[in-house]
């Protein structure tokens, strides 16, 4: 169920001069899945008329907590960052179709993400392990200096890093990565990042026959359908992203 209400800022933590870290409190709707997103109002930006997409990172109902992760991109984005604790912000939420979990225990998931597209994965990787499964992630950035909340996700799973400059992990992009080569071990594969790096996994999903899911980063301004910015060519035709999306199975797109 969607809801428009305002939630407290609660903390907003930069975790590097690109990327912050709000934590948001207030009552949070039932039924938020890992890949949907918030639409945020942007008050007191004179530059800002729409609301800014923005991935949830994490949300639990009981304490009424909500994340979401922050790339620093233009004016609507670079004002949330700079908010201070205490503020209050008006979002839309939840909105479109995220990831579809695996029910059998023994599944094995790599968890692919890059730059601000690891911010879905939080979420995803803590359902699975709830449900017993143990995922993989695998996360890429330009430096070591970028790649964000590693602890929090060792915490959950296991970690594999790539940087453009080889400064942590293997050298290289997401999908050059070995953990994508041949078969491996993967029963299924999540992916948010760039569009060159998700469709390289997807190829790389596609030739080891492993079902593989991405979240689409299209630009999106209403959130809701109407405005059809977002629009993507799938195998059933033009759809928007922010309705039919962000998450797609491969198979249901062009690439």
């Amino acid at each position: 169920m969607k809801v428009v209400r305002d939630f407290l800022l609660s903390a907003n933590v930069e975790l590097t001069p690109r990327f912050s870290l709000l934590t948001f409190q207030g009552e949070l709707p039932e039924g938020i899945r890992p890949g949907q997103f918030a639409q945020v109002r942007i008050d007191d930006s004179p530059t800002t008329f729409l609301r800014r997409p923005i991935s949830i990172n994490y949300a639990d109902r009981d304490t009424g907590t909500l994340r979401l992760l922050v790339r620093r991109a233009g004016d609507g984005t670079n004002h949330l960052c700079d908010m201070e604790p205490g503020s209050s912000v008006n979002m839309m939420l939840p909105l479109g179709n995220g990831f579809r979990l695996p029910d059998q225990e023994g599944s094995r998931p790599l968890l692919v993400g890059g730059g601000v597209g690891v911010a879905p994965l939080m979420m995803l990787g803590k359902e699975l392990a709830g449900k017993g499964i143990r995922p993989t992630f695998l996360l890429a950035a330009r430096t070591a200096d970028e790649l964000l909340l590693l602890d929090e996700f060792r915490g959950i799973g296991d970690v594999l890093t790539a940087t453009d400059d080889g400064s942590s992990g293997e050298k290289g992009f997401a999908h050059q990565h070995s953990a994508l080569s041949g078969s491996g071990p993967w029963s299924i594969i999540y992916c948010c990042g760039p569009a060159p790096m998700m469709k390289g996994v997807a190829a790389a999903a596609k030739k080891a026959g492993v079902a593989c899911e991405v979240s689409l980063e299209n630009m999106m301004a209403c959130g809701l359908g109407a405005c059809l910015c977002c629009v993507e060519k799938t195998v059933r035709g033009n759809v928007c992203v922010c309705t039919e999306g962000p998450v797609f199975n491969i198979n249901d797109l062009t690439w």
